[in-house]
């Protein structure tokens, strides 16, 4: 079969969809992944064949031209609330999370792309588009080319919990004042296309997604959503591993990664990385930081005991790990998972980090704090040390690999693609 894999242009949302994508192929199946063109060297990179579509998306441009970090991480409606008790989220909170996300978020990354991949599915008729859950386009233009369309979520599943609490409170409120600023866009956007909207747009006919059981979060069932669990297979993108990465250390390794999309995107760490530093110089660990060299100007002379690296595959380092600190991205937090580690989490206030935080934290899994060095100082040496944070992190380990691999998800995948019901 066909198959088109559709993400906005983010390196790390492509990076989810690598393995999954190169399993299609080594089935023998045809893939293109489409985005728009900057992610042209990074699919390139991960030797697949690559469409671009539409123009770059400029999201990040006016986040920093306007200085909009600020706001994003005071508050993130609708997600910020996204696990507590449904009697808590309120109409108001919900309504201006969607005002404020789908014009300045959905919107901007998606018009941009919309025509081209619409056009890009009638013409090379693909049976099946695989898409990163904010490529809300991609739906539309399976459905435009006849087209069977899996969803494949990064994280735990915020968007769907947060759009069954919204559709709930929204049929609470009087006709005169229902607002739907999702389903308004997404309805004028697939009408350009002779697309009739539903929900099934928003969540797909099926959802992939890499979380265990116990870290899931409740999902209105008027959604229909039909998870698909798979496991995780970190690709961390085209590197090299060093020499000192090939084997364990002989003492205990802490990594200290705080994501790529820290310096990239959103201009500094969750912490005050010369200070958070100063303070591990006291941890019996080696401490591996991974810091860009834009990074560590002002960092001055660090401890004995801190490896400074710009980068090495988050895998490797993970594998030869005893326990990491991270700010509760998606993906350190899953490579983290699947290789057992107790995780301490210095989360950024944004979207879904705070959450993923506290439901590992809840587990036992792992511990929360503030970007404080002390307050880093003494949680760092307890998931270095503390058996029962290693005993459920590798509870969690054993929930993540026994899901099937995606090699084992292309059989499902073909059975989608082939259903007349799709």
């Amino acid at each position: 079969m066909r198959v088109v894999v559709a993400t906005i242009a983010e390196r790390t949302d492509l990076l989810n969809l690598v393995p999954l994508a190169w399993a299609l192929r080594s089935a023998g199946h045809e893939v293109v992944v489409a985005s728009q063109p900057e992610l042209a060297g990074a699919v390139s990179a991960a030797g697949l064949p690559f469409a671009p579509v539409g123009r770059d998306h400029g999201f990040w441009r006016m986040m920093r031209a306007y200085s909009l970090f600020g706001v994003l991480e005071k508050d993130t409606p609708p997600f910020g609330m996204a696990a507590a008790p449904e009697h808590e989220v309120t109409w108001d909170y919900l309504i201006e999370g969607y005002r404020r996300g789908v014009p300045h978020w959905w919107r901007m990354v998606n018009d941009s792309m919309a025509d081209d991949l619409v056009d890009l599915c009638r013409t090379w008729k693909p049976d099946l588009v695989v898409w990163d859950p904010i490529t809300f386009c991609a739906p539309v233009a399976a459905r435009a080319a006849g087209a069977a369309h899996v969803r494949y979520i990064w994280g735990v599943d915020t968007l769907a919990r947060v759009r069954g609490l919204f559709l709930g409170r929204m049929e609470e409120q009087v006709p005169e004042v229902r607002e739907d600023p999702l389903g308004e866009w997404l309805s004028g956007l697939a009408a350009r296309y002779g697309v009739e909207f539903d929900e099934e747009l928003v969540v797909g006919q099926a959802t992939i997604d890499q979380v265990p059981d116990v870290l899931r979060i409740p999902v209105d069932g008027r959604l229909g959503v039909r998870y698909l669990g798979m496991r995780l297979v970190p690709y961390n993108g085209r590197a090299v591993v060093p020499d000192w990465l090939r084997e364990r250390p002989e003492g205990r390794r802490l990594c200290l990664t705080l994501g790529t999309s820290a310096t990239d995107r959103f201009g500094g760490y969750t912490l005050p990385l010369g200070e958070g530093l100063e303070a591990l110089g006291q941890v019996d660990a080696e401490v591996v930081a991974t810091v860009p060299l834009k990074a560590r100007q002002d960092l001055g002379t660090v401890p004995s005991n801190v490896r400074l690296v710009d980068y090495v595959p988050l895998h490797a380092l993970a594998a030869t790990s005893t326990a990491t600190i991270n700010h509760g991205g998606t993906g350190t937090v899953w490579t983290g998972l699947v290789h057992g580690l107790p995780q301490l989490f210095v989360p950024r206030p944004t979207f879904d980090e705070p959450m993923l935080a506290r439901l590992i934290q809840g587990q036992g899994a792992g511990l929360v704090a503030e970007p404080d060095p002390d307050e880093i100082l003494r949680a760092s040496e307890r998931v270095l040390t503390e058996p029962a944070l290693a005993e459920r992190a590798a509870l969690l380990r054993e929930q993540m690999l026994d899901r099937p691999t995606p090699a084992a998800m292309t059989a499902e995948l073909e059975r989608i693609a082939a259903s007349p019901s799709r």
